[in-house]
């Protein structure tokens, strides 16, 4: 059985106008969407704790994907059907683990800290002098970003500091499984299935803090937002960008997103960062211009079969 081509996938119209869209640009979308919807969460926070917003989040993510994509539809063996779960399960543990960091820490710094992840990835799968200096310099803005974090938070951010340490070794798996899930044929199919997994697998510990939400109009509307804002959108985006691009090229151009988690942590929460900080983040985000100078390729129009 063939797969249906899911909404966004290459052969459809917008999937042939993301097409011709720069993946850097593709990135600033994502991420804006993302972390508007993480400043959103961090207002539930005193209703419900941060681990159930975040497992909330991919619940509504997964039943919406499921609804939009039907995966029943694809033919899923058993190592594409692996490949999903294994995936869906270490994106779950990845919002989790972030969203507890960023109820103890500033989004920005958080998100900066969490690039670790990316560069492990970078420093293991890239190549060329560009992109190992890339790797430096995200590494110096990260270190950077943790002293100031240590030296000026309260009691919880070592909570903190170790759950985004936690986020950024998920992240790393999501880059390498995400990939291999994008190019598996099944399009934006095999999120839903990986989302509806995560879901699954870490529901039983955290389904009984998640209970105010089913008392509260009020509450579930704010989740959904947060999931559409923080999922389904910026996840389908790079669904699209892991079948165009390496993954050494994607996990630096993911040094994007602290510069967006910094401008939405400044304009939404009041988290202005301080003279260091801007520094980490500088070095972290300049990143990405080394790792573009890198290849001046044509982007390479992908295959229109799911």
């Amino acid at each position: 059985m063939t797969a249906e081509p899911p909404t966004t996938t290459p052969g459809t119209a917008p999937g042939r106008a993301l097409a011709r869209v720069p993946a850097p640009a593709i990135f600033v979308v994502s991420g804006l969407t993302q972390y508007l919807g993480a400043a959103l969460a961090v207002s539930l926070f005193d209703r419900i704790p941060a681990a159930a917003v975040a497992w909330l989040r991919v619940v509504v993510s997964a039943l919406v994907l499921v609804a939009l994509t039907r995966p029943w539809r694809v033919g899923w063996t058993r190592r594409r059907l692996g490949a999903a779960t294994a995936f869906g399960v270490c994106l779950a543990a990845m919002n989790i683990t972030f969203y507890v960091a960023i109820e103890h820490l500033p989004l920005g710094t958080a998100v900066a800290i969490e690039f670790l992840g990316p560069v492990a990835v970078a420093a293991v799968t890239g190549s060329g002098w560009r992109e190992r200096w890339g790797i430096v310099l995200a590494f110096a803005g990260v270190v950077l970003l943790a002293g100031v974090t240590l030296e000026v938070g309260g009691p919880g951010v070592v909570v903190g500091l170790v759950a985004i340490g936690l986020a950024a070794a998920f992240w790393a798996g999501y880059i390498v499984l995400g990939r291999r899930v994008a190019l598996g044929g099944a399009g934006v199919s095999g999120l839903a299935v990986a989302m509806a997994a995560g879901a699954l697998a870490t529901g039983p510990f955290l389904v009984a803090p998640a209970a105010p939400v089913v008392t509260s109009w009020w509450l579930a509307g704010a989740v959904v937002g947060v999931a559409v804002l923080s999922s389904v959108i910026p996840y389908g985006l790079e669904q699209v960008v892991m079948r165009r691009v390496g993954a050494a090229v994607f996990a630096i151009l993911l040094a994007l997103l602290p510069a967006t988690a910094t401008v939405v942590g400044a304009v939404v929460l009041g988290q202005v960062p301080g003279p260091l900080e801007v520094v980490g983040l500088v070095l972290v985000s300049g990143a990405i211009a080394l790792a573009s100078a890198r290849r001046r390729q044509p982007v390479p129009v992908p295959d229109p079969t799911p």
